[in-house]
């Protein structure tokens, strides 16, 4: 069995090389070739945190597995980050593991990526104005990817705070993409695409504040109370998300869906667009909202490219399991 440590995967799959791989995945799992199954939640003793776990089988690479994602919000106090995450990779004949790879990164990369993969196809060809609501360590992932699918003239960043908005423009700027801090309303009514990138808990975005033929990715909710957008605004769009059924328990959607005021029968799988089994932007005019709930295939995909590139550079870890 291959062990990658986490400083080991992390400088091995860039995302512009991610954004093919994901969308690979995406008509695997729409073609029926790959597929997931239902997350397991959970938490530690006394709720020192929580973890989930996404189980998928990627019939791409004939390899079933899963990853791991935890969250101990006190790790930060320990000099540890407060997100943690693993992929196994399962022989598939034995059913013993096969690799155990140090995900963080990775998880970072493929979450990137899917944004792209759906800006891709649901946002206007012409879109060039983007707003990231959100500050956080993903929201560079999130501009890094979308500028290898769109021609951006204009990256707008809402921040919770001036200081984090800054530190994110200044890595972005070093990476040669120029962007600026404004109130969120401001970054959201002139964008052709918004990605909304945080742990919310409550909308970051109101309703009036889209205008027709935007794209909204839907990134940060993938846990059962994580709310990003007004059901007002889910209501007048046309809804696609990465995994239906996860996206009305963990994702955005679960508010709508809750609420008795989006049926599952209105979500689009991005999978089908991708294939062109379901149409996917219909006009100019359309507002779209990719949910993200993220998807075990993405991270079973980037894990075993990861997997194979460390062990033809010679630095994955072989052990006697």
């Amino acid at each position: 069995m291959y062990l990658v440590p986490e400083r080991i995967a992390k400088r091995l799959v860039p995302v512009t090389e991610a954004i093919p791989l994901i969308e690979s995945a995406f008509r695997a799992y729409d073609a029926g070739i790959s597929r997931v199954f239902a997350v397991a939640v959970g938490h530690g003793y006394r709720n020192a945190g929580g973890f989930g776990v996404k189980l998928g089988l990627d019939g791409e690479r004939q390899t079933p597995g899963l990853k791991m994602g935890s969250y101990w919000p006190e790790n930060r106090d320990r000099g540890l980050p407060n997100h943690g995450s693993t992929t196994v990779l399962l022989d598939n004949d034995t059913g013993l593991p096969r690799a155990i790879i140090g995900a963080g990164h990775l998880t970072a990369i493929r979450t990137a990526a899917a944004d792209a993969v759906a800006v891709k196809y649901l946002s206007r060809p012409e879109a060039g104005i983007l707003a990231v609501i959100g500050s956080g360590h993903q929201a560079y992932y999130e501009v890094a990817a979308i500028s290898a699918v769109r021609r951006l003239d204009e990256i707008r960043i809402g921040a919770r705070t001036a200081a984090a908005g800054q530190a994110l423009c200044a890595r972005l700027g070093a990476a040669g993409l120029r962007a600026a801090v404004m109130t969120r309303e401001k970054a959201v009514q002139a964008a052709d695409i918004v990605v909304t990138i945080t742990s919310a808990r409550t909308p970051v975005v109101e309703d009036q504040w889209v205008r027709p033929g935007t794209h909204i990715s839907a990134m940060g909710a993938d846990a059962i109370g994580k709310h990003e957008l007004p059901i007002s605004l889910v209501q007048r769009s046309r809804c696609f998300a990465d995994v239906i059924d996860q996206s009305c328990r963990i994702g955005e959607f679960q508010h709508a869906c809750n609420a008795q005021l989006l049926a599952r029968e209105d979500i689009v799988p991005l999978g089908g667009v991708i294939t062109g089994r379901i149409p996917g932007r219909t006009g100019a005019e359309d507002i779209t909202i990719f949910d993200s709930s993220g998807m075990a295939l993405q991270d079973l995909a980037i894990g075993d490219l990861a997997l194979q590139r460390a062990i033809a550079d010679g630095v994955a870890l072989e052990i006697d399991w």
